[in-house]
């Protein structure tokens, strides 16, 4: 969702009041929660007719919208037992109903990474490991940057090897989390983990654990470094987007973003950006860039990482197919 949408749904609850926009909070991720909660914060005067414009927009959806089926977890196993068989029927399940599974876990989604960290800190790094897979890829990050490189790197090696995770590997975290972790014991395994997951946490923790991480595994298995490698996306991997994706990536990010993100970009993706880009616009982007001064690493790579969060956005909504080794994959 787009600057606009979030602004959009903060104005709606607003309009719906307290009672009704707490139960509405009750069904979002913390992301969404804290994205609406410091939207709503900022917006101190709302014209009527924006008003009037969104509740227009909420009432032709609603119209649209039908309750189909009641019990739609249900429903999914039913069909898919019944089209599938029982056995491939379950593995589907799996993956498609997992959230329900790990529900226990979904609290710390809600903790700061502080807080994680110190929970896990003393943990196994397997157990650690199985933990961390379920979150999502920058919490995981940010977390694993309050660690010690060591344990950091010993975290990351077992999160690449991870072939599912068992109910067994969470029991020994009950005592620690008990209530975190209630009903581990009717977890099934889980396709988390595994080489992709590590080059997307990795991505996220900046240059200068990027190196170190790498370099560990490499010792330990030159071939799973090769693999996570591969699996990695930089920023400079933009210039394997082709012209239509990198004009639609233009479309979703800031001036002064795009200026601060190709401060730290190769001289060929700044050809790239400028190609797609009117003759006027890239004239401007090309002077903002020569008269903008030193700027911050820690800005930079910021700013790099938020317009890879927009393409892997793109990638999900299909605006975006990245080419890697002559073959088409998505992020």
């Amino acid at each position: 969702m787009d600057d606009k949408g979030v602004e959009d749904a903060a104005i709606l609850l607003m309009c719906l009041g307290e009672e009704e926009a707490s139960e509405v909070f009750k069904h979002l991720q913390p992301k969404e929660v804290q994205k609406l909660g410091e939207t709503i914060a900022k917006l101190k005067v709302v014209p009527r007719a924006r008003v009037d414009d969104v509740l227009g927009q909420f009432d032709k959806v609603a119209d649209q919208q039908s309750m189909l089926v009641s019990d739609t977890d249900e429903y999914v196993r039913q069909v898919l037992r019944k089209a599938l068989g029982e056995d491939k029927a379950n593995l589907l399940l799996d993956r498609i109903l997992q959230g329900s599974d790990v529900s226990s876990i979904e609290s710390l989604k809600w903790m700061d990474p502080g807080s994680v960290a110190e929970l896990l800190r003393n943990e196994h790094p397997q157990i650690v490991a199985a933990i961390l897979a379920h979150l999502d890829f920058d919490q995981v990050a940010s977390v694993l940057k309050l660690w010690t490189e060591r344990q950091r790197n010993e975290v990351l090696i077992r999160i690449a090897t991870l072939d599912g995770v068992q109910p067994t590997a969470l029991k020994d975290l009950n005592e620690v989390m008990s209530q975190i972790l209630a009903g581990g014991d009717r977890m099934k395994k889980s396709s988390l983990g595994g080489v992709k997951a590590a080059a997307e946490i990795i991505n996220m923790m900046g240059s200068a654990t990027e190196a170190s991480a790498l370099d560990y595994i490499r010792e330990l298995d030159s071939d799973l470094a090769q693999k996570v490698m591969d699996n990695m996306f930089t920023f400079d991997d933009l210039e394997k987007i082709d012209d239509k994706g990198i004009q639609s990536l233009l479309k979703e990010v800031q001036s002064e973003s795009l200026v601060l993100a190709l401060k730290g970009a190769n001289p060929d993706l700044r050809e790239k950006i400028f190609r797609n880009m009117s003759s006027r616009a890239a004239e401007t982007l090309r002077e903002d860039l020569d008269s903008r001064g030193p700027v911050r690493l820690s800005e930079v790579e910021a700013e790099q990482k938020e317009m890879l969060k927009i393409v892997r956005r793109l990638v999900d909504e299909g605006q975006i197919v990245l080419a890697t080794g002559g073959d088409d994959q998505f992020l």
